[in-house]
């Protein structure tokens, strides 16, 4: 055995137990990670409000303790507004339960000529092993509910604790990042920085755009059918479609159209209508333009990137796809070399004239009329002494296209 082949095996298992080691600690600290990224974009969406303050005197701390603070009361507020709201409709719809039961008993029975009755009906329900099994269900997921919103709750401090730190101490934390690095990276790194907060400010008042324009949009709709508490809902909509990805819309959607069903159950079902045709008309039309003039990206990259974000870190990777592409763009289109495009009419799709360049079928018949030309010059180059008389005048036309 070689002296080399003991030591080289012990160091490859080395190098696999550390990469092993390495793979599951990444995997233990993914949550954490993904909740300081989007701690450092929140930062980055309220430096601009921080810093204004900031310049004006104010400690960075307080400011952006100030900003926190506002947020948290505004939150508050509409949940909580939102929340009795709910909770007012939910009374009023289980009271008036009753009446849509006996008004849907009375349409089966002139429909199919039944006897059914009410208090059969509640009878069945109640005795029912379908409403036994959902207790039961329900009273063990309890605990599953309680976990993950014990969880979530969490993990909402430990988003906003970070945010907090990486604005309050913006100064410190770029100043840190910029004394290990040469003069002309720090000026680059600077830079990138700048880029990412104007781009997620530019991402944040698209979403507001479109927020207000949607809200808009619902609230006529409600306000026409006369569904109660129709700018609330409108705002909600607004609102949770916007800053909530993936499932915003169907949360959106599900309290307008909960409070409708109970003016009139087809009103439910127009509201559900308009939320399927107003998403098609955002998505295709509203939120590209926009988020094109923002943001400054196309929206064709906005669009693949959400697909991509939403592939790498779910719903997470949805909300901050956009300003993170956007930043990154931004940022290397300072090192990439452009030159002036020639005025030629390709380059907006348009056919050259037939007169700048041959077309085929002429190409065609030139290389037709060169042949006996060119059989002529090779027979004359293998010394052929009746082709002498026809090899002058090619060799004449070689000389002349050559000068």
């Amino acid at each position: 055995m070689p002296r080399w082949l003991p030591r080289a095996m012990v160091l490859a298992l080395a190098l696999i137990a550390a990469f092993q080691l390495g793979s599951w600690a990444f995997h233990q600290v993914t949550g954490l990670l993904i909740n300081i990224l989007i701690a450092f974009f929140l930062a980055l969406a309220i430096e601009p409000a921080v810093s204004r303050m900031a310049a004006r005197g104010m400690r960075r701390g307080l400011a952006t303790f100030l900003v926190f603070l506002g947020l948290a009361v505004v939150t508050a507020g509409f949940v909580t507004l939102l929340g009795s709201m709910l909770a007012g409709q939910i009374v009023k719809m289980i009271e008036g339960f009753p009446e849509y039961l006996d008004s849907l008993i009375n349409w089966a029975n002139a429909k199919f000529h039944t006897n059914l009755r009410r208090v059969d009906i509640q009878e069945g329900l109640l005795h029912s092993d379908w409403l036994r099994k959902y207790a039961q269900n329900s009273a063990a997921g309890v605990l599953d509910v309680s976990t993950q919103v014990l969880g979530g709750l969490f993990r909402l401090l430990t988003i906003t604790l970070f945010s907090f730190y990486f604005a309050a101490d913006g100064p410190r934390l770029r100043r840190a990042l910029c004394s290990v690095l040469p003069p002309a990276r720090q000026a680059e790194v600077l830079r990138a920085w700048e880029i990412a907060v104007d781009k997620t400010g530019g991402y944040l008042y698209s979403r507001g755009l479109m927020a207000l324009a949607s809200g808009i949009a619902h609230y006529i709709l409600l306000q026409a059918l006369d569904v109660p508490y129709a700018p609330v809902l409108g705002v909600w909509v607004g609102l949770v479609s916007q800053f909530i990805p993936t499932i915003g819309t169907y949360l959106a959607g599900a309290l307008p159209m909960l409070i409708a069903f109970t003016v009139n159950p087809w009103y439910a079902l127009w509201v559900l209508v308009f939320v399927v045709i107003y998403q098609q008309f955002e998505n295709y039309m509203l939120q590209p333009k926009l988020t094109s003039k923002t943001v400054d990206i196309h929206p064709a990259v906005a669009f693949g990137s959400v697909i991509a974000g939403t592939a790498l870190l779910g719903a997470v990777g949805a909300l901050i796809a956009i300003p993170a592409v956007a930043t990154l763009q931004a940022f290397l289109g300072a090192y990439v070399k452009r030159y002036a495009v020639m005025d030629d009419p390709r380059v907006q799709g348009h056919r050259r004239r037939q007169g700048t360049a041959p077309g085929l079928l002429t190409r065609a018949r030139q290389l037709w009329e060169r042949r006996p030309a060119a059989g002529t010059g090779t027979a004359a180059g293998r010394g052929t002494t009746a082709d002498t008389p026809t090899r002058e005048p090619a060799a004449a036309e070689e000389g002349s296209a050559g000068d």
